[in-house]
């Protein structure tokens, strides 16, 4: 972001937003960051922020959480993720903002299409361990570069047909986990600017005032409808970032 007043206020409004949706619908924070947030900030300032941000809205649900972990099934999700992060972290230092955005904008339709639609294929109970740590490693690869963290390794949780206590218990650590794997990566290399920084102490309010709200409006809507406008919503903004 070049810092005038206009781009700066779209940040400011688009971090609201995707706070309040995420405490709203309880899911995809990044999803909505990338789609609002690279209309005015290089790849680069999205995923640094997504992880952030997603860091503290993400860690306080796997907190909650501690005494249900699984480690035995999360272990190889962790081990692929190892591997994959720094992979996306260096394809992200050097990849082109359109490709970027293009690729996001795929992945956002994809993503959209799947949450409506849900073909039942029956769970997947092949691969074991390999598998896991497989979708591990792309969920990694993905979370290093965009920031998005948790999309693979959710999706790969509904196709194991695993409880949604189950998958709560896995794709939330394993998703903090690859944030956190991102952020250190991001230091050690060097890619987290001071004027980054300074967005995220401008952005903080708004997240947090919209998560707040969020989790406060949550028990007065329909969950089920509002997934699905958000889902649509995902829909417009990932087919705008192709287009």
């Amino acid at each position: 972001m070049d810092g005038s007043t206009f781009e700066l206020t779209i940040f400011l409004i688009a971090s609201f937003a995707v706070a309040f949706v995420a405490g709203l619908s309880g899911f995809a924070f990044g999803l909505v960051a990338a789609s609002l947030w690279l209309y005015v900030l290089t790849p680069l300032e999205s995923a640094t922020l997504i992880v952030g941000f997603g860091l503290l809205v993400q860690g306080y649900a796997v907190w909650k959480l501690r005494s249900t972990l699984d480690w035995r099934k999360l272990l190889p999700f962790l081990a692929g993720a190892a591997v994959g992060v720094p992979a996306g972290v260096a394809l992200l230092t050097w990849s082109d903002p359109r490709s970027v955005r293009i690729a996001v904008g795929i992945l956002l339709v994809f993503y959209s299409l799947y949450g409506f639609l849900r073909p039942n294929l029956g769970p997947i109970s092949r691969g074991g361990n390999a598998a896991d740590a497989t979708v591990g490693f792309l969920n990694g690869v993905l979370g290093g570069l965009t920031g998005l963290a948790g999309i693979v390794v959710t999706i790969w949780c509904g196709l194991r047909g695993w409880s949604k206590a189950v998958q709560r218990t896995i794709f939330q650590p394993v998703a903090v986990a690859a944030l956190l794997m991102t952020a250190l990566w991001l230091g050690v290399r060097g890619t987290v600017t001071t004027a980054t920084a300074k967005l995220f102490v401008m952005g903080l309010p708004c997240v947090m005032a919209g998560t707040w709200l969020g989790l406060k409006l949550f028990e007065y809507v329909d969950e089920a409808m509002f997934r699905k406008i958000v889902l649509a919503l995902l829909l417009v903004s990932g087919a705008l970032l192709v287009i």
